[in-house]
């Protein structure tokens, strides 16, 4: 599926740590997309799949009646099940050949890729977007090494589909990134992890148009 243009300028990735209820997480995605966010990811690595499913129902729905398309991190079925836009995949989850075939061309893919090689090498498997990173130390998932702004333009030249940042982006570093070619910034504690949640996608919005 092709993406819109600017569909991934601020890429909001969700994070339990910060709403332990669906109510508290529906209020933030709400106020991330009010104040400028672009496209959600729904991410939960523990959660058992019937609740999933649950949360995903809702959540789907709440980002399309905002008009923001809503992706499933790694699990097919639930994306399935609940109407989602399509999936997020990485290195180690299922093929993205193999998602494809089974969420067909009307979906999303989007895949993690640390390296030239795995750019390419999604795009030529039917990736959507990418998501490289990580761009800087984060709390939110363990990386053994960083990207440098020249690792991002390597692999924003390297393909033509869009390529998003991701990993301890906030407002104090994202302009490091300027000019290198992305498409946008994936953000997970700059946004969740704020009290103001809207205001604070207020500013990573407008930060993420610069670069």
């Amino acid at each position: 599926m092709k993406m819109k243009p600017g569909e991934l300028r601020l890429y909001a990735v969700t994070d339990r740590a910060w709403a332990h209820t669906m109510e508290v997480l529906e209020g933030q995605i709400a106020a991330a997309i009010k104040g400028g966010a672009t496209f959600v990811q729904l991410r939960e690595k523990d959660m058992q799949p019937r609740e999933f499913l649950t949360e995903a129902n809702w959540v789907v729905r709440l980002c399309h009646s905002m008009g923001v398309r809503c992706v499933i991190n790694d699990n097919v079925d639930v994306a399935l099940l609940s109407h989602a836009d399509g999936v997020h995949i990485g290195q180690d989850d299922m093929d993205c050949k193999k998602a494809r075939v089974l969420l067909g061309e009307g979906k999303i893919i989007g895949v993690s890729a640390h390296t030239v090689d795995e750019a390419i090498a999604a795009e030529a498997a039917g990736a959507d977007y990418l998501g490289s990173g990580a761009a800087f130390p984060t709390d939110t998932k363990a990386v053994s090494a960083h990207l440098h702004p020249e690792d991002f333009k390597a692999i924003c030249s390297a393909v033509k589909i869009p390529v998003v940042a991701i990993g301890g982006i906030t407002r104090d570093n994202i302009s490091t990134l300027n000019g290198v070619g992305l498409a946008g910034a994936a953000v997970v504690s700059a946004l969740f992890a704020q009290s103001d949640v809207e205001a604070a996608a207020r500013e990573m919005r407008a930060l993420c148009e610069r670069l």
